[in-house]
């Protein structure tokens, strides 16, 4: 069965100013959109000497022989192994030795040596997405879900219209002075810090939830986000004891699962690439399977005193994808700082 894309229906949300950021290759830490020449598309040719799968990014190096004869190595910067694994860019997709077409953005300072990659293509005609924005291959999806449990994916569609959501967004005055400073402050993607809930959720990677008599595990394939759901009746722990992803109590309303989240740490880019969350966040979710069991509606609502001056709700729809594998990718803070900026 073909799958078509889905977009969210959000409530006020994120800045519009964070959507460059969030679709650039995932930081202004190092190479950001900003870094490249964005007017310009080039297509290079060359063998592959280097390749590294890994988060937040992929790197290749290809040896070529420019127009004027002179040999030069060309680095490659791809999307995140999390993202582009699920367009279809897979650990074994490229081998050093292939002789492959890259089309892309030439780097700014260094034309000839740097592309930030949006497109690969084998010899024998292959296409492989490089980018967040790339083109995805087809995907045949077989079977559909009985409950949330299973492996599902946000596409990028519903990400971006979640994050496009902000004009309108309440912020307090401590956090428009966190947006205004973002532009020009490395994003906490070089500590290997993932953006907090619920944008998490809409981020373009799968996401596993399994579920058992006690708890709910969500393994969210971005920078090491796991997400643990507690349904034995417990509550929350003292204010003072938190962590990134917060503590969560849920229950279950016949197939869609409940949730209460409070006890978050401070996180840079808790609610975007942009604005942060503070420790009073607090948010209540719901994932609703759909009658056809091949999506899945995340809704919810949160509030932050701290950067909110009111709740906020929000509402957009997942995709089932159990063809789907996880990178298993641990975040790499060599790589995530590669090329920061002094």
């Amino acid at each position: 069965m073909k799958r078509s894309n889905n977009n969210v229906v959000v409530a006020p949300v994120l800045l519009a100013a964070c959507v460059a950021a969030a679709l650039s290759s995932s930081a202004s830490a190092h190479h950001s959109a900003a870094a490249f020449d964005t007017q310009t598309e080039t297509t290079i040719t060359g063998t592959v000497t280097s390749y590294t799968f890994r988060n937040p990014h992929v790197y290749m190096e290809l040896e070529r022989r420019l127009e004027n004869g002179e040999q030069v190595k060309t680095e490659i910067e791809a999307g995140a192994a999390s993202v582009i694994g699920p367009l279809g860019f897979t650990r074994d997709a490229v081998q050093v030795g292939d002789v492959v077409n890259v089309v892309g953005n030439p780097g700014k300072r260094d034309p000839q040596g740097l592309l930030l990659g949006r497109e690969l293509y084998k010899s024998d005609g292959t296409y492989l997405p490089l980018n967040i924005s790339s083109r995805a291959l087809d995907a045949n999806v077989v079977g559909s879900a009985e409950s949330v449990a299973g492996i599902w994916f946000s596409p990028r569609t519903s990400f971006f219209a979640f994050l496009g959501g902000a004009r309108n967004w309440p912020v307090t005055d401590k956090g428009q002075a966190a947006i205004a400073a973002s532009g020009e402050a490395p994003t906490a993607a070089k500590d290997c810090i993932p953006l907090g809930e619920p944008a998490l959720m809409f981020y373009p990677v799968a996401n596993k939830i399994d579920v058992f008599d006690d708890r709910v595990e969500m393994d969210v394939d971005w920078l090491d986000s796991k997400r643990v759901i507690w349904l034995d009746g417990r509550e929350h722990p003292p204010a003072d004891e938190t962590s990134l992803h917060g503590h969560s109590i849920g229950h279950f309303e016949g197939t869609t699962l409940v949730v209460d989240s409070t006890n978050f740490s401070f996180n840079p880019i808790g609610f975007s690439t942009g604005l942060p969350s503070g420790t009073g966040k607090h948010l209540t979710e719901r994932f609703e399977l759909g009658a056809d069991g091949l999506h899945m509606t995340y809704s919810g609502s949160m509030e932050d005193p701290e950067y909110l001056t009111a709740p906020v709700e929000w509402s957009g729809t997942v995709d089932y994808r159990p063809d789907m594998q996880l990178s298993n990718e641990m975040c790499d803070l060599e790589t995530a700082q590669k090329f920061l900026d002094d």
